[in-house]
């Protein structure tokens, strides 16, 4: 990985990128041609039911999806609507939208109605695909739009089966369609954090950027990602399957980290990618001491801050340097930095992917030289519809120049390494002395009995910003709220980054789905509890 650094411009940039396809081919397009030419190849196999299919079933079950979406009228000015696990079919439908050029919006499953109302509401998608589960909550949700929904495991009465729909007939001459508007059409749209408010539905193109180009990707690469279509990298994995014929290893449940270590074993799993929430319980579970990582060649994590202890206690299990810490914005439309070099640069997010470059702005937005804190930007040069249906905030987060503001704090070193020190809006001020959570959530990582942690400021009239922490210990251990307070009062000598509004033992942190930390949502449960109580 490159970073070209500018000194007279104090940008960095990762190179020049070059497609692997055709300018003009639609992501459908070349999905498709690469999934004819290996029709036998292993496409995925399902840990929940031992199921597997071939490039050539997925590839079928994809048309006769797409097809009884024609049959349906359904255009490239249409969107559809995602709502599920990585059960068998989730592939197929995510194709079968590429194939028509018809843009699908996905939603984690997570989401409360309020959130899936607002969303679909603002898209209109007119068919939705979702998990029995879910049918009710989406149905309830949707009702204004009088929308069609499939369910794709668990029917209940009063959905259409997907197996239904898989019984459509295909035209003996099926082709994707064209784009009527090239490669920057939208293909498909996401959900931001949502750590400000309701999630925005961000746009993603048919760029060739969001083909992953900076590894040496083949048919016989095995993966595993428990992120799903509304998250960037669920996305990125599936278009990955698609177009260099990769084996896909999917679970329609709840990430299970000792599940995990197992299968890693069992299926050779080559590559790997978690959310930095995920890491932190894989590498807390009992099976990861013993687990036998020796197939991995790439295990990635990203979407938010990972403790360096967490990192190192990966690290320690795996043979050679293929811990990767990955960052990028889900406006960006492709990764950002990724770090090759851990044993040589641990906790950095690494540098610019090609096709990337990278500023650091101060305050009044002057871009500033290695070794110096400001926010992070980043350019592509890829058209960005914006966030759908709401140009103000697209204006928010790219500025005139089309450079994407990130909202996080960070700099690069002298060798061309971002670091990220904290979200800007994160800032907390104690007694005016400011400081950030995740100084603070860094220690309480240390804790042997703690999975997971979230700081936040509960507003104090004399104070200002007291600092809490929402808590999740391991399974079977014994941890309390007051012990938490105790060893971080023992670890920070500063008052003011102290937890002066106490903690509390929580299952899981509240958050919007993604497996981000959402701030605002741990900090409404934490006042809640303590008002209760």
């Amino acid at each position: 990985m490159e970073s070209n650094y500018d000194d007279n411009l104090k940008t960095w940039s990762g190179g020049e990128r070059q497609s692997l396809f055709p300018a003009d081919l639609s992501i459908g397009e070349i999905i498709f041609q690469e999934m004819e030419r290996h029709p036998k190849h292993i496409a995925q196999i399902s840990l929940t039911d031992d199921s597997v299919l071939t490039r050539e079933e997925l590839l079928l079950n994809a048309k006769r999806v797409a097809s009884y979406m024609r049959n349906l009228g359904l255009g490239q000015n249409d969107i559809v609507g995602v709502m599920g696990r990585h059960t068998n079919h989730l592939a197929a439908v995510a194709y079968a939208c590429f194939f028509n050029g018809t843009p699908f919006h996905a939603l984690h499953n997570a989401y409360e109605p309020s959130t899936i109302e607002t969303l679909f509401g603002l898209t209109k998608p007119r068919l939705i695909f979702c998990d029995g589960d879910d049918f009710e909550k989406v149905r309830a949700a949707t009702e204004s739009l009088q929308v069609k929904i499939i369910t794709m495991r668990n029917h209940p009465t009063g959905s259409i089966r997907i197996q239904d729909v898989l019984t459509t007939p295909v035209d003996r001459n099926f082709k994707p369609f064209r784009l009527k508007n090239g490669t920057d059409q939208t293909l498909a749209i996401l959900s931001s954090s949502g750590t400000t408010g309701v999630p925005k539905a961000v746009t993603i193109s048919n760029s060739h950027q969001i083909i992953v180009s900076f590894l040496p990707m083949n048919n016989s690469i095995v993966h595993y990602t428990s992120s799903t279509l509304d998250w960037f990298s669920g996305l990125t994995m599936t278009i990955i399957a698609g177009v260099f014929s990769t084996t896909s290893i999917i679970a329609d449940s709840d990430f299970d980290p000792g599940l995990l270590c197992n299968v890693i074993k069992k299926y050779k799993i080559s590559l790997v990618l978690l959310s930095s929430s995920y890491i932190a319980m894989f590498a807390n579970c009992p099976e990861f001491k013993s687990a036998d990582l020796s197939s991995l060649k790439y295990l990635f994590y990203g979407g938010s801050n990972c403790s360096l202890e967490v990192q190192n206690q990966v690290r320690s299990r795996l043979s050679h340097d293929c811990l990767h810490f990955c960052y990028s914005l889900t406006e960006l439309n492709s990764v950002g930095c990724v770090n090759f070099n851990f044993d040589r640069k641990p906790n950095s997010v690494g540098r610019p992917v090609k096709g990337t470059k990278l500023k650091i702005i101060d305050k009044q937005g002057e871009s500033q030289g290695p070794n110096s804190a400001g926010e992070i930007c980043f350019y592509s040069g890829q058209k960005w519809s914006g966030y759908f249906k709401n140009p103000e905030e697209s204006r928010i987060i790219q500025d005139s120049q089309n450079w994407f503001h990130s909202g996080d704090l960070g700099y690069m070193d002298e060798d061309g390494y971002l670091f990220i020190i904290d979200r800007l809006k994160d800032m907390l001020k104690f007694q005016n002395i400011i400081y950030y959570p995740s100084e603070i959530e860094k220690v309480i990582a240390e804790i042997p009995n703690v999975v997971e942690a979230c700081v936040f400021g509960i507003w104090d009239a004399e104070n200002g910003d007291e600092a809490a922490a929402s808590v999740v210990r391991k399974p079977g251990t014994q941890l309390e709220a007051q012990d938490v307070v105790d060893y971080v009062r023992k670890r920070i000598a500063a008052k003011y980054k102290q937890l002066n509004g106490g903690a509390l033992i929580v299952d899981q942190i509240s958050g919007c789905g993604s497996r981000k930390i959402n701030r605002a949502a741990a900090k409404a449960y934490y006042l809640k509890h303590m008002n209760n109580n």
